[in-house]
């Protein structure tokens, strides 16, 4: 039967050849992907309470990769694994690599010269993570959680709430959630950094 997808405002379409990457052969819904992509993400945040990690951990392309690799890696055989294919949102594919080198070098400076706000260096860290689009699929669930990662293992706060609703589905935490990443891709990032602690 194969797998039959819908998507939403501001999701990214995997291509055919990525959807042949499924690891669970039953699932053919959206609902029933949506569900075994949770539990591995649950799974995911419960490693990253147990694994405190630095900075100099944290700002690396490994950990970067390991993060989306134990967040799909359950669900999806491309789970950490740089995306092979351009999107509707991102970087050129051969680009990937150097975009994420600069970001994680930003961070860095931005840490070690105090240049923001923990809150402010996670939330930044985010969007520009998102704007690469790394991966094939669960970019923004993957850049929340690293912004997660870094306010908590490094600046020691609670991780952020993200509007507390849902962002996979229609709805008011969603529109504000992308209106809020449209004015930081305009240069304005308070909306985004307002939202995430919501």
């Amino acid at each position: 039967m194969g797998l039959n997808l819908t998507y939403i405002e501001g999701q990214t379409p995997l291509d055919e050849d990525e959807k042949q990457d499924l690891l669970i052969p039953t699932i053919s819904t959206q609902g029933e992907l949506d569900e075994f992509e949770q539990q591995n993400i649950e799974s995911a945040v419960q490693w990253t309470m147990f694994h405190a990690s630095s900075a100099d951990e944290i700002f690396t392309e490994q950990f970067v990769r390991r993060l989306h690799q134990r967040m799909f890696g359950d669900v999806w055989s491309w789970a950490g694994s740089f995306r092979r294919t351009n999107k509707n949102i991102g970087v050129d594919k051969f680009e990937i690599g150097i975009a994420l080198r600069k970001l994680l070098d930003d961070a860095r400076y931005w840490i070690d010269h105090e240049t923001y706000d923990g809150d402010e260096i996670a939330v930044r860290f985010k969007h520009r993570l998102v704007h690469i689009h790394c991966f094939a699929n669960g970019n923004g669930r993957h850049s929340r959680l690293m912004a997660d990662v870094i306010v908590e293992d490094i600046y020691d706060r609670s991780p952020f709430t993200w509007g507390r609703g849902s962002l996979r589905k229609k709805g008011e935490a969603r529109s504000m959630y992308l209106a809020a990443l449209r004015a930081a891709d305009e240069g304005d990032i308070a909306p985004l950094l307002e939202f995430a602690r919501s």
